[in-house]
């Protein structure tokens, strides 16, 4: 199993979760995070002063898939939070060593 974390633009959330459920993933994990990469944020202008904002709005997804699903679920997310623009965001793929669902007990892929 794998766990795949993705960091995107918060406006491409909707296009990345129906792209998610179109190849069968059935839940995911969602968080409103903030950083920066090669852009080092970004100047704004308000009432005449330039503020630099360091941190920029970013949303997580997490999604632990079976390792036959990593191809497609990768695709899905590359395509649907792809703007061309700096700070589209990454893929991150971790081994996963184990699982259990805390309801039922179950593990491995069982629990995904």
């Amino acid at each position: 199993m794998k766990k795949i974390t993705a960091i995107i633009k918060p406006f491409k959330l909707d296009d990345v979760k129906e792209a998610l459920v179109k190849v069968g993933i059935g839940g995911m994990t969602i968080t409103e995070v903030k950083g920066f990469g090669e852009q080092r944020g970004q100047l704004e202008v308000y009432r005449g002063q330039e503020l630099k904002v360091d941190f920029l709005p970013k949303i997580k997804i997490e999604v632990v898939v079976r390792d036959d699903q990593v191809e497609q679920v990768v695709s899905a997310i590359l395509e649907s939070a792809y703007t061309g623009k700096i700070g589209d965001g990454k893929i991150f793929i971790s081994p996963v060593e184990e699982v259990i669902r805390i309801r039922t007990k179950e593990k491995g892929e069982k629990a995904v």
